[in-house]
């Protein structure tokens, strides 16, 4: 009987073992090639075109679930800081009083900061495997992005162009945030904003 009761309790475990469902953990790793699917999915949708410029019209500043995934994949890809989404509403309308704008906090005296805003306008502007040129920005409704003086513009077709803030009289005259050389400003459309587009499939 000592020895029976032994082998029998290994079996009854052995048996239990092979009928266990296993642990709902397998459940997180089978979500990541859902993610990568979905991307796929977003790149093989029709592109939009080159977004046109929407002025800021109301004051709403709540984060916008569109501008919130770009941040977080500015981030998490290129490094930085956050340096916020949303504002208070002041005098002068902006895209930050409606949820659309993300201020990425880079600093233009820092050589690995320089380096991570380059990565990240080559991201954007880049062409896609169609040749279609800054293919992630139209998908992601970017209409503008702000550094160190400068302005693409999707208007312009991400052409860079001179910038100057209207509050400063000229460049010696101006602060380094409203020259965009301690962060980059990036503007949505309100369609971005929301989540609509072909590039936040699977992101919102």
């Amino acid at each position: 009987m000592s020895v029976v009761r032994p082998l029998l309790a290994a079996a009854l475990l052995a048996t239990a073992l092979t009928l266990s469902p296993g642990p709902p953990a397998l459940a997180g790793p089978a979500a990541a090639p859902g993610l990568r699917a979905s991307a796929a999915h977003a790149d093989a949708a029709p592109l939009e075109d080159y977004a046109a410029y929407e002025p800021p019209v109301r004051c709403s500043p709540r984060d916008r679930r569109g501008t919130k995934a770009l941040a977080r994949w500015t981030v998490r890809r290129f490094g930085g800081g956050w340096g916020g989404i949303s504002r208070s509403c002041g005098a002068t309308p902006s895209e930050h009083s409606e949820g659309r704008a993300f201020d990425w906090t880079v600093d233009v005296r820092r050589a690995a900061d320089r380096r991570r805003v380059r990565a990240l306008l080559d991201a954007l502007f880049a062409p896609d495997a169609a040749g279609n040129p800054a293919a992630r920005a139209r998908r992601m409704g970017v209409m503008y992005v702000i550094w160190d003086d400068t302005t693409w513009s999707s208007w312009r077709r991400f052409a860079p162009a001179p910038y100057l803030n209207a509050a400063c009289p000229s460049k010696r005259e101006c602060s380094r945030t409203l020259r965009h050389r301690d962060h980059v400003h990036i503007s949505l459309t309100r369609a971005g904003a929301r989540g609509r587009l072909s590039w936040y499939i699977g992101r919102v």
